[in-house]
Formats: structure tokens, sequence, C-alpha cells
């Protein structure tokens, strides 16, 4: 909390002096405008080695894909970007860290922070995986430090980030702020404010001990407010970074085929002094513009995820009013392609990553028959969701376990058939593709629920706010109406072909973060008599062990009706 005092008092007197600040008159008469290029991007989520499979591809806006992502191409393609600008901002809109690959877990995220050390990064908003070990973690990876139990693995001293971590709506209990709200950069001679915020859902998607003592606010509420701070100071040219994104229903990394969720909600409601969102969180590819509450266009982009894109926006700023001249700047995303050289100093420090985590990473845990995918079939349920949720059943009938159900997104990517970089098949699996599947450590629990219970959990499955579908094991059969309004959708349920009573009791596994009723599945936390199990990765991993071979489940667990 000191800290907050201190670093808002520093900020203030650091704007109030940029506020006061003229433009050179020789400036003002020669050249009314400048020019500042934004380069964003959003969800890296460590992903230093270029990412395989889908996760590794940009859709183009007629279906066809083009490999892109790692970390050196993209810091080539910074590099060339800022080149073209003489001034160049490169900045995050969060999910940097956690639910990382191995390369980067296995040393608790500190390569990816020397990464985005070693790009420029310039300030980023945190993301809901920011807080996955907690806030004093978080502190570590501003400050720097050696991790209070592993110690630093990945070299003798951690320096931490050299850019702020901003959360405008991220508060302590007792309502001071936890994160810097807001920071200024000059560029072009005007001074630019960059206001993070972060989803003020945030508790709904991480374990609730690691945000103990911390409450996450409105968005609008919270960037409006630091608008106006900005607006007071003389801070003309602002912009958000938003870890909060919509769907889309496809089109190529510059089209808004956006179905209207809270990124776009937020858009519409955002003061009309802040000039361009970047949003992130949805891993999805979109260039949209959204009308201000004045009636004016703005800019709300978004990169996809893992690198693959970067958000690119060119601003014409009046050096007089020093406010952004939106009809002049315009914005894309730059695909980043792997055509280009990789960048040398960034390489070797990925390939120190890869070189230190190979002796865990490379070690085989199983083998498949084909992919197994975690996209699902039409009813959502997927592949990769039916091993996994069978996996957890076995590692857990010492607890009487008779359903596991997990949550789609704690499966992080693909289990490809073909692993090697020139895409042969060898259906093998490591433990760091099994770890990039399945990257939180979460710790299962066996519960016991009625009936009811188990219904009114598959019920919430659909809500106001969106469709998230559980995937659950072999035991467990139901079938959903599409058309049936939320809370009756829900029919034909069975355990081990038995018809569910709603007053009998059934046991039921799943990871910790479900238990405390994460992702909106409150119904988990009504569980009783509950029973610690394995890591989720371990019991992954033991599962793909025990039996060589695995082959894609048929998709008939959940089944759709009109």
């Amino acid at each position: 909390m000191t800290f907050s005092r201190r670093a808002l008092a520093v900020a203030a007197a650091v704007l109030a002096a940029v506020a006061a600040g003229t433009t050179p008159a020789s400036a003002q008469r020669s050249d009314p405008t400048t020019d500042v290029r934004l380069i964003t991007f959003n969800d890296l989520h460590g992903n230093l080695e270029p990412p395989a499979g889908s996760s590794g591809r940009v859709t183009l806006a007629d279906g066809s894909t083009v490999n892109a992502g790692g970390a050196a191409y993209l810091a080539t393609h910074v590099k060339q970007l800022e080149s073209q600008v003489r001034n160049s901002i490169v900045l995050s809109a969060g999910d940097n860290v956690g639910a990382s690959p191995l390369t980067s877990a296995l040393f608790h995220d500190e390569p990816t922070i020397d990464f985005l050390d070693e790009l420029g990064v310039q300030a980023s908003v945190v993301g809901n995986h920011e807080f996955d070990e907690g806030y004093q973690e978080l502190q570590r990876m501003q400050f720097g430090g050696c991790h209070p139990t592993d110690g630093c693995q990945f070299e003798k001293s951690f320096k931490g980030a050299k850019f702020p971590f901003l959360g405008s709506n991220v508060y302590f209990d007792n309502g001071l702020p936890a994160l810097l709200p807001f920071t200024v950069k000059v560029s072009g001679g005007v001074p630019i404010g960059i206001i993070g915020a972060t989803l003020e859902d945030l508790p709904t998607v991480v374990t609730p001990s690691a945000i103990e003592g911390l409450k996450f606010g409105d968005e609008v509420e919270a960037i409006n407010r630091t608008s106006g701070w900005l607006d007071k100071l003389g801070i003309k040219s602002q912009v958000v970074l938003l870890h909060q994104g919509d769907n889309t229903e496809g089109g190529g990394p510059d089209d808004c085929k956006v179905a209207p969720g809270p990124a776009t909600e937020i858009a519409k409601n955002v003061s009309a002094s802040v000039d361009l969102i970047f949003s992130g969180h949805s891993h999805q590819q979109y260039n949209c513009t959204i009308d201000d509450p004045a009636g004016n266009p703005r800019t709300l982009i978004q990169g996809a995820s893992f690198g693959r894109l970067l958000s690119v926006a060119d601003l014409k700023i009046n050096t007089r009013t020093r406010d952004v001249v939106r009809s002049a700047s315009t914005a894309h995303n730059e695909i980043v392609t792997r055509d280009v050289t990789p960048d040398p100093a960034v390489a070797k420090l990925v390939d120190q990553a890869v070189t230190e985590s190979a002796p865990i990473a490379n070690k085989q845990v199983g083998t498949i028959t084909a992919d197994l995918k975690a996209a699902g079939a039409p009813s959502g349920e997927s592949a990769l969701g039916d091993v996994i949720t069978d996996a957890q059943l076995e590692a857990t009938t010492g607890s009487g376990a008779q359903i596991a159900i997990t949550n789609p997104g704690g499966i992080r990517a693909d289990l490809n058939y073909a692993s090697s970089p020139a895409g042969e098949g060898d259906g093998v699996v490591t433990y760091g593709e099994a770890f990039t599947v399945q990257p939180f450590s979460n710790i299962m629990q066996t519960i016991t629920l009625t009936g009811a219970n188990l219904k009114n959990v598959l019920e919430q499955q659909w809500s106001a706010s969106g469709t998230k579908i559980l995937q659950i094991s072999a035991t467990l059969h139901y079938s959903y109406s599409a058309s049936a309004p939320i809370g009756s959708k829900v029919g034909d349920l069975t355990v081990n072909g038995t018809a569910v009573d709603p007053a009998a009791t059934y046991r039921v596994s799943v990871n910790n973060f479900l238990a405390a009723g994460g992702d909106g599945f409150t119904e988990f936390t009504k569980g009783t008599d509950l029973t610690g199990g394995p890591v989720d990765l371990d019991a992954f991993t033991a599962y793909l062990g025990a039996h060589p071979g695995v082959a894609p489940p048929p998709a008939d667990r959940i089944n759709v009706t009109p």
C-alpha cells in the first residue's frame, strides 16, 4: 500500500511536469502534426518458441492460414515496424505470463519477462494470468528478486520488468490502488497517456487464494476516472490497454466479424477522451471501429494470441492541441511471419531456455495415434477434453469418483501427432507437450454432489455472458436443447448408463479452480466431503503412460437436440 501511494505521487508529479511543457514554437510553425506508432501484442502466455499446430497459425480473410509466432520472429517484426516510424512505443494488452509452455513456466516465466525487456516493452496491463501465482509473485515479476521457494533457476539473478504493470481497476480490500492506473510516454514531443484495465470478472477465472485481499472494479468507471485525471493534467492523447475481449465469427486479422460482447460494450461507454482501445483476453483477431459516447469513430483492435499478430496503430497527433487526429490515424494487425531473420539476441535467450528445460521437456510420457484437438465438436465436446477427464477420473477412483469434469479454459493447446518441426508423425507425447496442454498445476478434488446439483452445474454452461461447455468423463452422458431457455436446456442425464436421480449423491472429481466456483460454475461450491487428489498434469501424464497409443474417443458424451 505504501508503494501504491508513492508510485501514484511520483506519477502525478511526472504528469504535471509533462503537462506544463510546451511544444517548441518551431514545431508549431513548421509541422502541426507528428506521427507516433503504437505496436501492441496480447496474450503471449510465455510462447517463446514458435507455437505448434493451430496455435501457430493465423487465418486470413479467405480462410487460408499462415504460420506465425515465435519470440525471435516477433522481435524482428517489431524492429522492422519501429524502423519505419521514428516515434514508436511497444505495449502489451496482458497475459504475458501464465499458462505458459514449459520453456518459460519451468523458470516461473522469468525468461518471458527477460524477452519483454529485450523487446523494449514500455507498459503492460495485467491480465488474469498475471495473478496465477498471486499478487506477491506479480510484484516479483515487476521488481525482480529470486523466487521464494525455487530461487533463481534461469539466471543467477532476476531483475524484473523494466516496464510498469498497469491496472486502474485493481484495488486492495481497503479501496487503495494495488497497481498503477496509468503511465505517460512522451513520443514525438507529445505526452501520451496509457491507461490499463483488466476484466472486472477476473475473480471468476482465477483461483480465489491467488487474489486474496484484492478487488476488481468496473472497467468503464476506472478508465473514465483515470481519463479524467489525464484530461486535467493536459494529457490529450489517450489510449487504453484493455484485458477484455469479444469473440468473433471468423474473418481475417483486420476483419470485424465480432459477436458483440464485453469489449464492445466497454468501447461504447469509455470516455470520448480515449482515442484507441487495444483489447485482449479472448485470443481473437479483429479490427473494429465503434463510436465513442460523443458519436466519433474509435478503433477497438485485438491481435489473436501467442505472439502471432502485432496490433499496429499509426497515430497522427496535432502538436498544438496534443490530441490524436483520429480521421488521419490508422490501425492494422500485422502477421508475425516466420520468413524473416530471427532476432539474434532473442534467439539466444530462447535457445538458453530451451536447452535448460530440455531434460524435463523431452521426456516421453506416452503415445497417441492421432491428433487430440482441444476444439470441440458441434456439441462442444472435444477429443482432448474426453481424454483429460478420463485421466482425471482414473486418477481419483480411490476417492470414490464416479465422474470427472473439467473446464475448457484449462486445456491450453492441442496434442499433436506430428510434433517435429518438419511435421513428421511420430505419436510420441513428451512431458513438455503435456505441460503445454495442462500448465496450471491445479489440484484435483473429489466432492459429493446431488443429482440436482449435477444438473444445475450443467445448466450453468449457458449464461447471459456466453456459453462454456464443460468436458466430461465417459461415465457421464446427457443431451441439451439448443433452443430451450437458459436454465432448462439439459436432459437425458445418465451416470454409467443409469438415469440420474436428483436426490441421489454422486462423487465428482474437478480441479480446485472449478471446486471454488471458477468460470461462473458456482454450483460446485455446494459440494461436500471434499477429498484432495493429484495435480491435474500428473493425472494426465500417468494416464498417457498407462495407456499407450491413446486414440481420439468418439464424440458421443454430449448430444444436441433442436
